[in-house]
């Protein structure tokens, strides 16, 4: 009987209703933004604060199990002597949309739901932490649950400021996870305290001013600690406190509009409060928040402390860097390439090239030698398939996963990813489609569920794979030369962009934000790449086999049996009238779905020399590359999307696959023709 895995909860699942509501707060340039960017989903929803605001951003995430609405909010650089735009944002943090009889009045009410977020994370700049530290000490007054995002940490390392993370928890009394924001460093555990924060309602330890202004300020105390005051107001009452201590506007005009009698009572309380102080209330107040941080930093840094490996510190400063990043990704795209164009080739020169060669040696002539040798040519486009590209590329892929290399990678190639409605972990199917199609749907599957798992399988199907590739490469940079097949490449990159487009307003249901995270680097063992590379080849090799075999046997004796005249008379309407190429290439555009690297062999066989310019002019080459770059998907790459996606959807890609073919070949033979014309 086979074991049943079971995974132990904490709690109930922090999903639906009780989505915790978590917003990220700070002050400017600390890099909330890129904590969001980090984890947040391709469809971002942008909404304006109430008055003056400014915009927040809001999606859904996934963490583990859980899911929370994660709010990126306006920057803010202190609750005290507000700024209107920092008012706002304190307004959201108090309140959310629902608005207490002080704010009422305003002539500028919240439109869009907003719920009061039930989780704050401050971003703080490690670099620069005494301010933080003075926002941190006064956001702690909202006595809602929080964490710190300790960010930058990198840059304070290299200027050799070390800080002790468990002191400066233990001192605030919440969670402090560093973090590297623009590399996506720490944000899987930043968003796991997260919603542990929000499940344990861990809010911070008071940071109460110095015990001379707690002295001092005993008369305003009680004058403000009434029932009808806290249900106007809805503010805890130690920020309400500060806040007429410190003289604020805005607090003070809602105090005296809703309770003029106690203004009087206020203003001489804070008169009496100065006497006993060297300077204005304000200021002491001010003073003491600021002597309090820094003696915090002080007691949690130290000029030096450990450092990271020299060498992680550069390969993160090449993969992971906001810039540089590009540079690395694309380093690994070339190294793909390296393998998909060179040593795959070599490979299959070895193994599938010498069976063909040894099978086209053998002719029969009767009905059963034809099964037979179909049989054969079906196996034979197994092991070329599997031997030359699937396992070498899944073995390169899994050993570049297992490294950390590939993880970095997605978390640079994220945003781009979002533009067509897909996070930057799809990006290693993509990558091996470039070898075969087959081996990537399934790691998409792996990889992505739901919306994306379906997405970016129909997606993958217009990759060119190493056969599509080898029939571009040998025509057009034949005949057309390095432009023209530079061209069809970014052609298929701008069509994939667009269906990507498309498809994702086709499966509209949002998809939660993504939480990449960033293992350390390892040595791949030997062991685990060849267990990783079974998994994710072991089952389509049972599902191509017998598809490859029937597939092979069909068309051969269609071929056998001469139907070959009538299946060139059948798709006369598209070859000759809508594509404009010759009749007989109707067989070869069918035997491309069997395998695509067929479709070459048969054109020279149909056209009766290689020799294929003397028959063929520049505008019907082109014309029939980009047919068989998005034609559809080989019979292989069928029976995978069957497994994966199912009935629907699998018939769904090959009607896509062939109206975009027609599409794209159809109109730009007729914008050739017309340029060839004019020229």
């Amino acid at each position: 009987m086979p074991t049943i895995a079971t995974i132990p909860l904490q709690g109930p699942l922090l999903r639906g209703s009780r989505r915790p509501r978590v917003a990220l707060v700070g002050r400017r340039r600390t890099g909330k933004s890129s904590i969001f960017q980090a984890a947040s989903s391709p469809a971002v929803h942008h909404e304006r604060l109430a008055g003056v605001g400014g915009a927040y951003q809001e999606c859904l995430v996934d963490v583990g199990l859980d899911q929370i609405s994660l709010v990126d909010l306006p920057d803010i650089e202190t609750l005290h002597h507000l700024r209107e735009h920092d008012r706002v944002v304190l307004m959201y943090l108090l309140w959310g949309d629902r608005w207490p009889a002080i704010a009422r009045h305003e002539s500028e009410q919240p439109s869009a739901a907003f719920p009061a977020p039930d989780v704050l994370i401050q971003v703080a700049d490690a670099t620069m932490l005494e301010r933080d530290l003075e926002l941190a000490m006064e956001l702690s007054l909202l006595g809602r649950p929080m964490v710190i995002a300790l960010n930058r940490m990198d840059e304070a390392r290299a200027k050799g400021i070390f800080i002790n993370i468990r002191a400066l928890s233990e001192k605030l009394g919440v969670p402090v996870v560093p973090t590297v924001a623009h590399m996506g460093k720490g944000i899987r555990p930043l968003f796991d305290a997260a919603v542990q924060a929000a499940r344990q309602r861990t809010c911070p330890l008071p940071q109460p001013p110095s015990p001379h202004l707690v002295a001092s300020l005993r008369r305003l105390n009680e004058i403000t600690v009434r029932p009808e005051i806290a249900e106007a107001f809805r503010v805890p009452h130690p920020l309400l406190l500060c806040q007429l201590a410190e003289n604020d506007d805005y607090f003070l005009h809602e105090l005296g509009s809703h309770f003029p009698d106690l203004l009087p009572a206020v203003a001489a309380a804070r008169t009496a409060a100065e006497a006993q102080l060297p300077r204005p209330l304000s200021d002491e107040l001010h003073a003491d928040r600021h002597h309090r941080a820094a003696v915090l930093l002080e007691s949690v840094s130290s000029p030096t402390g450990p450092t990271e490996a020299g060498w992680k510190r550069w390969l993160d400063e090449l993969f992971l860097h906001p810039r540089w990043g590009l540079l690395g990704s694309l380093a690994v795209f070339a190294l793909v390439l390296f393998f998909t164009f060179e040593v795959s080739a070599f490979l299959d020169g070895l193994t599938s090239a010498r069976l063909v060669e040894w099978s086209q040696s053998w002719q029969p002539a009767s009905t059963a030698g034809i099964v037979a040798h179909a049989v054969v040519d079906g196996l034979i486009g197994l092991v070329g398939i599997v031997v030359p590209y699937m396992i070498p590329l899944v073995v390169l892929l899994v050993a570049l996963e297992q490294a950390g290399i590939m993880h970095r990678v997605a978390f640079v190639v994220d945003r781009g990813f979002h533009h067509i409605g897909l996070h930057g972990g799809i990006a290693v199917p993509f990558l091996i489609g470039l070898g075969c199609n087959v081996p990537a749907i399934s790691a998409a599957a792996a990889t992505a569920s739901g919306r994306d798992r379906v997405i970016a399988a129909l997606l993958i199907t217009f990759v060119p794979c190493s056969a599509r590739s080898a029939i571009i490469l040998a025509l057009g940079g034949k005949y057309l030369g390095g432009f023209g097949v530079f061209a069809i490449f970014m052609l298929t990159l701008v069509v994939i962009a667009l269906l990507g487009k498309i498809l994702a307003s086709r499966y509209a249901e949002a998809a939660p934000g993504m939480i990449q995270e960033i293992p350390p680097y390892a040595v791949p063992s030997w062991r685990a790449i060849w267990r990783d590379t079974w998994a994710r080849t072991s089952d389509i090799v049972t599902i191509v086999t017998p598809l490859l075999v029937v597939g092979s046997v069909v068309l051969a004796l269609l071929q056998h049996w001469g139907a070959d005249a009538f299946i060139n008379a059948a798709l006369a309407p598209i070859t000759s009238w809508w594509l404009g190429l010759p009749v007989v290439l109707g067989v070869p555009i069918l035997f491309g779905v069997l395998r695509k690297e067929l479709s070459l062999l048969m054109i020279y066989q149909a056209l009766g020399s290689q020799e294929i310019g003397t028959m063929l002019d520049w505008v019907q080459i082109v014309t029939f590359l980009i047919f068989l770059t998005f034609y559809v998907p080989c019979v292989s790459t069928f029976a995978v999307m069957l497994r994966v996606l199912g009935r629907r959807e699998a018939f769904f890609s090959v009607a896509l696959s062939v109206g975009v073919a027609l599409a794209m070949a159809g109109v730009i033979r007729l914008l050739l023709s017309i340029l060839d014309l004019l020229g």
